[in-house]
């Protein structure tokens, strides 16, 4: 008769079992990860306030996540923190114009995947999206050294510390401080003057030309044009006196 209890228990025990493992056989799995997001990467990952910002401005988060989601190139984003903007010089956000607004995000903004690994090796300079088509203006240097990863500007140099996404097909590496090219402060040569005005020059050196060139009966040189105004004079003065003689 003791057996009884302990048989149910152990049957009761097995449909519990039984239960469990159907109810997790039947619950849906993870729901699939939706398209990448750079802006919803640097949201959850926090202190990127103001590159979001400057990224939905210039439309720059559209477009990595377009590439990121079509292309197999994939992407490099090396994004500053909030400190990185407060520790500008000031104004220096204010003295940009919208041109350079966008050619600054831009310059965060590798067209190619690039994990720590290929960054330590990379050839420099390496492209950015503000790099034109003949490829000599807005590269960045990139060096590695122990394990150790540098990005340059010529004008700013960080290593990087932390990658907040360092999977295929987008990579986003924190940096403290804002990548700031170089372009934005070599001396720009000086303007070109001005042309002289075409019918004035023109005017004026052709005059010049045929004084110069072109004889001319006013040439102080010239003896046969005083003889002929001489000549002209006499014959008129005799042809008034014999007039008056008649």
């Amino acid at each position: 008769m003791a057996a009884a209890p302990c048989s149910s228990l152990i049957l009761l025990s097995l449909l519990c079992t039984f239960l469990a493992s159907a109810t997790a056989q039947s619950a849906p799995g993870p729901a699939p990860s939706g398209p990448i997001n750079i802006t919803g990467i640097l949201e959850k990952a926090g202190q990127y306030t103001k590159f979001i910002h400057f990224l939905n401005l210039t439309h720059s988060a559209e477009q990595i996540n377009s590439q990121v989601n079509n292309s197999h190139d994939g992407m490099t984003v090396f994004a500053p923190t909030d400190n990185a903007f407060d520790n500008l010089p000031a104004g220096t956000l204010n003295n940009l114009s919208t041109q350079q607004q966008v050619q600054l995000v831009l310059y965060h903004i590798c067209p190619k995947f690039y994990s720590l690994t290929d960054l330590a090796s990379v050839s420099n300079p390496v492209r950015t999206q503000a790099t034109g088509q003949d490829g000599g203006e807005f590269g960045l240097y990139v060096t590695g050294q122990n394990n150790q990863v540098n990005v340059s500007t010529g004008v700013v140099d960080v290593p990087i510390y932390n990658a907040v996404r360092k999977d295929f097909p987008l990579a986003v590496y924190q940096v403290d401080k804002v990548l700031l090219p170089k372009e934005f402060y070599e001396a720009k040569p000086p303007a070109a003057a001005p042309p002289a005005d075409g019918k004035k020059s023109g005017g004026s050196s052709s005059s010049d030309g045929g004084d110069a060139t072109a004889p001319s009966t006013h040439n102080p040189g010239n003896g046969s044009g005083k003889m002929s105004v001489g000549l002209g004079f006499v014959s008129a003065v005799w042809l008034l006196c014999m007039g008056f003689l008649s």
